[in-house]
């Protein structure tokens, strides 16, 4: 255990410690600190992205409520609708029953997309230099 020049003379081992690593690291970032400090342009920046996401969140929520609830209503009030047969299979049957998942995966896709935007001029906002 005491020979440093290692058996059959490869050269000594290097021990890495983690507070060479930590040491290179770059020096905080203000806005960073104010973030993690919690201070009031930290918590105001917090409940913007917050807000930003949650009134994302209510609109594709009114929009999926609005385009999967308004179809009972329709084929309610308009029975004649309801009787109406696509390729052999009834219209709710398949607005309903297959064309809604289609529906609520686009939504989905839409909502990750426009919420990582969100993130993203969060991050540019928090990542931009003091003027």
């Amino acid at each position: 255990m005491g020979d440093e020049t290692g058996a059959a003379g490869r050269p000594p081992r290097t021990r890495v410690v983690l507070g060479e690593a930590a040491a290179r690291r770059r020096p905080p970032d203000p806005a960073r600190a104010e973030l993690a400090e919690g201070t009031p342009v930290g918590e105001a920046l917090v409940k913007g992205l917050v807000r930003a996401q949650l009134a994302l969140a209510v609109r594709l929520s009114l929009v999926v409520v609005t385009g999967l609830g308004s179809l009972p209503l329709l084929f309610a009030a308009a029975p004649a609708v309801g009787r109406i047969k696509v390729l052999g299979i009834n219209l709710p049957w398949l607005l309903l029953g297959f064309l809604s998942f289609p529906f609520l995966v686009g939504v989905g896709w839409a909502y990750v997309r426009w919420a990582e935007r969100n993130e993203q001029d969060f991050t540019a906002v928090i990542r931009r230099p003091e003027a």
